[in-house]
């Protein structure tokens, strides 16, 4: 309750001090007015949960601030108290939307019951439409925003192809969507009632990695006291995602690949085989092809993967749509940490729109997450963009070198450190930040000792 503002509003002070006391006794936040005025200035200087108001007031009455509330405050909870309590009255108020009424003279317990009952109907009712709106979100390509030719294509291809069982490769840069293009593809499918399951296949460790997927039998080894399913059982009649499959080690890509060829696979420890009916999708940020010629990744897994390749556009080469995933991304955020959010001044949007954004639509979705949680009084400040954001971009004449001259072994090793610690450790990305040809990356890393 300490979080919970109640307004009164109430023209007898002495009505108005005995209620406010009742409710803080209860740890309630208490506004008061003593009049329809007093009461929208109180409305405007700071959001409430609930209105209790008296319904004969000095300058006009409950009816009035009732309509206001519900046009301008809709989230926000109604309670009439009238001295004139009719059944007429009563119906009235609730006709035009309050939640409840209270007639004078009323006790204690019942103001205290009226306002956790309202107050609890409310949350459930946010609760339920913030489950529906999820359930919604599901049903749509949730998040992947975009009116750039770059992203209608790719959603003219996530609508065709959700209809298939075909393996899907999604390839593309980390942060541009790729877990959401593998989730519409199965909300679209004919098995968006099944299980969508995601595996980051970089977080498991080596060892641990067969009987994630596949599953153990009781006995299979010491502490295996009893059957576990693997990802590939949790994911019968649905969708298995495996993220990062770039990262696999080359000793479980054979056992993958086999799953892939005959939709069976044997549990570790055991010695019956199981049907796997399962939709495969698959993401990476590296270059598979690379990895194949390196001895990293197998051929064949790389063929039986990418039966159909979709390509997640980077956010640099769609411009045109940072401010709709802006303000996308300012609703959600708003939504969801219930705060409330003017439009983004023009030098914010300006500084938003130059960025490269190398981390793509997962980093302008953070930028944009922070500046509604660190607005004041709901106006966004360019001083809380991200130190990425405000730094001056790159000269269009490239580095400048300094009057003293400097070592170009030691300038070439920071900067392939730099790029190395900016794209997370991604070398395919590491190798794009500094324009070089990714064989040419792996040679200066080798020669500098980076590998």
């Amino acid at each position: 309750m300490s979080e919970t503002r109640v307004l009164v509003v109430e023209d007898e002070a002495d009505q108005r001090s005995l209620v406010s006391s009742i409710l803080r006794s209860r740890k309630y936040l208490v506004a008061e007015a003593e009049s329809l005025a007093a009461a929208r200035v109180q409305l405007e200087a700071s959001p409430v949960d609930l209105v209790l108001s008296d319904w004969k007031l000095p300058d006009g009455d409950g009816t009035e601030l009732l309509q206001e509330v519900r046009a301008e405050h809709p989230g926000v909870a109604f309670i009439t108290v009238t001295a004139y309590g009719t059944i007429a009255r009563a119906v009235e108020a609730i006709r035009l939307g309050a939640d409840d009424y209270l007639a004078k003279p009323f006790e204690r317990q019942a103001l205290l019951l009226a306002i956790e009952k309202v107050l609890r109907s409310r949350r459930l009712e946010d609760e339920n439409r913030r489950l529906a709106e999820e359930l919604g979100e599901r049903d749509r390509l949730v998040d992947l925003v975009g009116s750039a030719p770059s992203m209608q294509r790719l959603f003219h291809r996530v609508e065709k192809l959700a209809a298939t069982d075909a393996t899907i490769l999604l390839t593309g840069e980390s942060g541009t969507g790729k877990e959401l293009a593998a989730r519409a593809l199965h909300a679209l499918s004919r098995r968006a009632e099944g299980p969508f399951v995601a595996v980051n296949c970089a977080a498991i460790p080596e060892g641990l990695l067969e009987s994630e997927f596949f599953g153990v039998e009781k006995g299979a080894y010491t502490g295996a006291d009893r059957s576990r399913p693997g990802n590939f059982a949790a994911a019968d009649g649905g969708s298995l995602f495996l993220d990062e499959v770039g990262e696999l080690p080359t000793a479980i890509q054979p056992k993958l690949l086999r799953v892939l060829q005959e939709g069976r696979f044997t549990p570790v420890g055991g010695s019956r085989e199981q049907a796997a009916d399962v939709r495969i999708l698959a993401a990476t940020n590296r270059d598979l092809t690379v990895e194949v010629e390196a001895g990293r990744f197998r051929e064949d897994l790389y063929y039986r993967l990418n039966v159909v390749p979709l390509q997640m556009p980077p956010l640099r080469d769609r411009r045109e749509d940072v401010p709709r995933l802006v303000e996308h991304f300012t609703a959600r955020a708003a939504r969801r940490h219930g705060v409330r959010v003017g439009p983004f001044p023009a030098g914010v949007q300006r500084r938003l729109l130059d960025h490269s954004w190398p981390g793509n639509v997962r980093e302008l979705g953070n930028a944009v997450e922070r500046l509604v949680l660190l607005a004041e009084d709901g106006r966004v400040s360019a001083d809380d963009l991200p130190a990425e954001v405000t730094r001056p971009a790159r000269s269009a004449n490239g580095f400048q070198l300094p009057p003293g001259g400097l070592s170009w072994e030691a300038h070439e090793r920071s900067c392939l450190q730099q790029a190395l610690e900016h794209a997370a450790g991604n070398r395919a990305q590491a190798a794009r930040l500094l324009d070089l040809p990714y064989k040419a990356f792996l040679y200066r890393l080798e020669k500098h000792g980076l590998s």
